[in-house]
């Protein structure tokens, strides 16, 4: 009976993870955003910070929304929870068709398809991670590797609808899209029965472990201080480089409209990328040097931006796939690495409240970047400012390293 079990749940987990890679490519074309950004600000008349806004919105009520749905998860049917998210997120961008201003488009962009894409977001990495035991890391990167992706498909997708048919339609064929799309595909999730958990393969124990720790009591360790501001400072240059990736490639390095949206696939592919690959380095090495890892990668693409001068699209195009790729590294680091810190009995919860440090990560990043371009006029702050925040990351994971604080 043992063996039966055994291979009917290795048969049937794989599923879970393509299924979940498919909704993540759908939610992640939040991430297109800079390919939205120069029209939403000609069609409004808007600069650099208020442009900014829908896009750090949405990131910040997606946060706060898998904060809560985290609470909720473990009480609720997958199904459910999901086709609310993902009748929200059609909802939101059905909305943002017929937005008359930037507060209009925040609104919808930022605060529905934001609170639709936080209750989905995290149901497809609880499942996995329930059907993986043995290799959360890798499972959830691979899930999550959909999201990254998902410039691949949406921003040349939504350039060529734009060049088509204008912004406002462009919104609304995806709110269609999405909406037919997305429900459809939450009816096939579900959590491992408990005859199919018995036949899973067993994790292997970690010496980073701090055991089965409560909701109320992760606040409370230096483990969750530590890579709450890892991950807030990691999630901050990502999501700002992301975001202002048009900015930059046209205005700092000169690059045509067309050069810039020409390389958004290979920075998506990046992005996407990092997920599972720093997850399986987050399963297979110490988090500490992992975490340092990925900020020498992201110092490095500052080094070179501050660097490179107008045109050298090889040098743009290296640097920028550093950004995206190691946002993706951290949005695979952190849930591995609060799964294995804190346990899995109350991991939906528990890394719900990590993930709030994405939002504010947002909110700090979108605003300070938009901010001094609008202000400065000049970009080379922002790479500085960049520089000394890796350094102070890997100072800081260094020091509770040897503190035996992060193994």
């Amino acid at each position: 009976m043992g063996i039966e079990v055994e291979k009917i749940g290795y048969g049937f987990r794989w599923r879970f993870v393509l299924l979940g890679g498919l909704v993540m490519i759908c939610l992640g074309t939040v991430y297109s955003w800079s390919v939205f950004r120069l029209h939403v600000e000609r069609g409004f008349g808007v600069g650099a910070t208020l442009s900014g806004l829908p896009y750090m919105t949405s990131l910040a009520f997606y946060a706060v929304m898998m904060l809560l749905s985290g609470r909720v998860l473990d009480r609720h049917s997958p199904r459910r929870l999901m086709v609310a998210g993902t009748v929200l997120v059609a909802l939101g961008w059905l909305l943002s068709a017929y937005a008359t201003g930037i507060w209009t488009l925040t609104l919808a962009y930022g605060v529905v398809i934001g609170t639709g894409v936080g209750i989905t977001y995290g149901v497809p990495m609880v499942v996995v991670s329930r059907w993986f035991p043995e290799k959360k890391g890798l499972a959830i990167g691979l899930v999550l590797g959909g999201f990254g992706l998902s410039p691949v498909v949406t921003a040349p997708l939504a350039s060529a609808l734009i060049m088509e048919f204008g912004l406002a339609r462009t919104f609304g064929i995806l709110g269609v899209a999405y909406g037919i799309l997305l429900p459809v595909l939450s009816l096939f999730f579900r959590h491992p029965t408990q005859e199919e958990v018995l036949g899973l393969p067993l994790p292997k124990a970690s010496a980073g472990e701090v055991g089965e720790v409560e909701v109320a009591d992760i606040v409370k360790t230096r483990q969750f201080r530590v890579l709450y501001w890892n991950f807030l400072t990691g999630a901050m240059i990502g999501l700002t480089f992301i975001g202002m990736t048009g900015h930059v490639g046209m205005d700092a390095m000169g690059l045509s409209s067309r050069q810039v949206d020409g390389l958004i696939p290979l920075f998506a592919l990046s992005n996407g990328a990092g997920r599972p690959l720093f997850g399986w380095l987050a399963d297979r090495y110490k988090a500490r040097r992992v975490m340092r890892l990925s900020f020498a990668l992201m110092a490095l693409g500052s080094v070179l931006m501050l660097v490179a001068e107008p045109g050298r699209i090889l040098l743009f195009a290296l640097a920028f796939s550093l950004f995206w790729m190691n946002l993706g590294g951290w949005l695979a680091i952190a849930p591995s690495v609060t799964g294995r810190m804190f346990g899995a009995r109350n991991y939906s919860r528990n890394y719900g409240i990590v993930f709030t440090a994405y939002g504010i990560g947002a909110i700090l990043g979108v605003l300070a970047s938009g901010m001094l371009v609008d202000l400065l006029h000049d970009l080379r702050p922002l790479f500085l400012l960049v520089l000394l925040l890796c350094a102070s990351g890997i100072y800081r994971t260094r020091k509770h390293g040897r503190a035996k604080v992060l193994t």
